[in-house]
């Protein structure tokens, strides 16, 4: 079924001021057994690529894709200030959760599980673990954003684990995405497009 895009880009800001707002559910043992977070480390761009478009397809991820996008790519892979966390299940690679910390304020940029995983209970496990190994690592407030673009259970899967909404932004759909959500090449966005839809989203 060909995906229709709504007429606004409503993004949704969200965030965890305490590690006591975490409201984890984990997998029962058997399953969880099966199950992996492995912290990827000399990630180069054509893997990460690969991660990002096996994820974020479905779902109109399309920054990184573009070929002007690498230098940035690089440049967060040797960011000290970067992590990228790969979800395994039965040895099977089912999503990332990507990470941008600024001294105590880690951003959850990308999190999500590839389409063959969704329906089994994995988002809220994966999701609990890559949270609670933020607030181990010295989070004091985790943040993250999601859009109508986004699966249907990202939002209520944020809510259910403790995020609380802090913003919400309205904007007109970008012209460099098609009905279905796809990108048109010819229409792709420029560098500085990037930048400002980048500072927007960070403030």
């Amino acid at each position: 079924m060909m995906r229709t895009l709504p007429e606004r880009l409503v993004t949704t800001h969200l965030q965890m001021a305490s590690q006591k707002q975490l409201q984890p559910v984990y997998l029962e043992s058997a399953r969880r057994s099966r199950c992996r977070m492995i912290r990827l480390e000399n990630v180069d761009v054509d893997y990460y690529r690969f991660l990002y478009g096996a994820v974020g397809g479905p779902w109109s991820w399309t920054d990184r894709l573009r070929e002007s996008a690498r230098q940035g790519i690089r440049s967060d892979l040797a960011s000290p200030d970067f992590s990228l966390d790969l979800f395994y299940e039965a040895g099977a690679p089912a999503g990332l959760m990507e990470i941008m910390r600024e001294e105590a304020d880690f951003e959850i940029v990308y999190f999500g599980l590839r389409p063959a995983f969704h329906g089994r209970g994995l988002g809220k496990h994966f999701l609990a673990s890559g949270v609670q190994r933020a607030w181990d690592e010295g989070a004091q407030r985790v943040w993250l954003h999601t859009c109508n673009l986004d699966g249907p259970h990202a939002m209520s899967n944020y809510l259910k684990r403790g995020f609380e909404v802090f913003r919400v932004d309205e904007d007109p759909m970008p012209p460099w995405l098609r009905p279905d959500g796809s990108l048109i090449e010819t229409l792709r966005p420029t560098s500085a497009d990037v930048r400002v839809t980048w500072r927007h989203l960070r403030q």
